[in-house]
């Protein structure tokens, strides 16, 4: 393992993982509020380990809907993970099949997006770099996790106090850290558009799949940025 990848990993992951923890905060103390044990919310959390998706499945729980229609929705909202795994396939083709197999545990939102940059800027995507940025991540989720679930009963209901807008400001921002990209605009446009009109006219959580799904067609049908166009380094671990 490259160390000095495995550190500079640790130090972009760190960033994300402390403003990630608010969010563990609150998934914990949903968790509790929706009826789940301390221990039942920490193995889903160590388990499932997908943010949106996890929020999704606990408030269904709370709801007492049919199994199924809960594993029907959480992977309607994980759906952009068969994406974001198609997109990054080609600077992780050098992982071994066990380094994928971890790779796309700990593909989350975040990692995704700078594996994306690191891999455009040319730097590469070695394992090294890619496991340290995820470890520290997912570490930090679990123990903020643990915290709110512990203290969950003393911050009462989420949304009273405001936490429950952190999430959709979390994704806005980092949206908008693609916005000089070719094609950002309409992409963005068509994808909202197509979400808000999913969820009233289909419902949550459809909307995240469906709105994906528009922005995807209307990517699809714009021009090429050939002005950008160049031959990527293979990455290697040195």
């Amino acid at each position: 393992m490259n160390r000095s990848d495995f550190k500079e990993g640790l130090r972009g992951g760190a960033i994300i993982a402390l403003s990630s923890a608010p969010f563990g905060v609150l998934f914990g103390a949903v968790a509790i509020d929706n009826g789940l044990s301390f221990l039942e919310t920490l193995l889903m959390s160590a388990t499932v380990y997908a943010g949106a998706s996890q929020l999704v499945g606990i408030e269904l729980f709370g709801q007492n809907v049919e199994p199924w229609l809960v594993v029907l929705s959480v992977f309607a909202v994980n759906f952009r993970h068969i994406l974001y795994s198609a997109a990054i396939a080609k600077y992780i083709r050098h992982y071994t099949p066990l380094q994928k197999a971890l790779a796309f545990f700990l593909l989350v939102d975040p990692q995704f997006a700078d594996s994306i940059r690191r891999g455009e800027s040319g730097q590469g995507v070695s394992f090294s770099w890619y496991f340290g940025f995820g470890a520290v991540i997912y570490v930090c989720w679990s123990i903020s996790t643990m915290i709110g679930a512990w203290f969950g009963k003393m911050i009462g209901n989420p949304a009273s106090i405001g936490i429950d807008i952190l999430l959709p400001v979390y994704f806005l921002g980092m949206v908008l850290a693609f916005r000089s990209r070719w094609g950002f605009f309409p992409v963005v446009i068509a994808s909202a558009i197509g979400s808000v009109a999913a969820y009233h006219f289909v419902g949550s959580p459809w909307h995240v799949s469906l709105g994906a799904a528009a922005g995807i067609l209307v990517a699809t049908v714009l021009p090429l940025d050939t002005s950008s166009t160049r031959e990527l380094p293979q990455e290697s671990e040195g």
